[in-house]
């Protein structure tokens, strides 16, 4: 993580989730991250059409795109190439419990390049429908025309996943070495 908001939020989810792999929204207490609300946002995941709308976020969220983002649809301000890759990441956070960090570009109406990072964390909910990201979308260097001149379609960029890891895909057995002698087909032939 590159941005200051971005590692401050995620040191603060990671001490507040403990040992379990997420913290619930009711662990988050906005107060203990007043230095990065400006750009941090929280959104339905668990909504069932896929949009995954924005239920907060920050001013300076706000100001890129020149509106109010609640309740308008998160999938839906990046450009078309990137929307399937940005559901994979919200599917992955919400199945697996695990977060995103990515690089993101913009481009305003005049066609001037803004680059940010996008920090995704899950939280956990007791039901499916209540689940929640909590994240960061903050400009690396503001521009002068920031909240002037509202940016379009967002392109996402390199990406990896932090947070709780992936479980594992192999049975633990299939793992372990062997033991003893073992005969492999085929070998030397004259």
């Amino acid at each position: 993580m590159k941005h200051a908001a971005s590692r401050d939020l995620y040191a603060y989810w990671e001490e507040r989730r403990g040992n379990r792999p997420a913290p619930e929204r009711a662990d988050i207490e906005p107060a203990s991250i007043r230095q990065c609300l400006s750009d941090s946002f929280v959104l339905a995941v668990g909504d069932a059409d896929g949009s995954h709308p924005f239920r907060l976020a920050g001013t300076r969220v706000c100001a890129l795109f020149g509106r109010e983002l609640k309740g308008e649809s998160f999938v839906d301000l990046w450009d078309a190439a990137s929307r399937p890759a940005v559901t994979d990441l919200l599917t992955i956070l919400l199945s697996e419990t695990v977060g995103t960090v990515a690089g993101v570009t913009a481009r305003n109406k005049e066609g001037q390049r803004i680059d940010l990072e996008l920090l995704l964390l899950p939280l956990q909910a007791r039901r499916p429908a209540f689940a929640r990201s909590i994240g960061i979308l903050a400009p690396f260097d503001p521009p002068y025309w920031l909240g002037t001149n509202p940016i379009g379609a967002l392109t996402l960029g390199t990406h990896r996943h932090v947070g709780a890891p992936l479980k594992p895909r192999v049975l633990p057995r299939l793992l372990a070495p062997r033991r003893g002698l073992v005969v492999y087909e085929g070998g030397r032939t004259n």
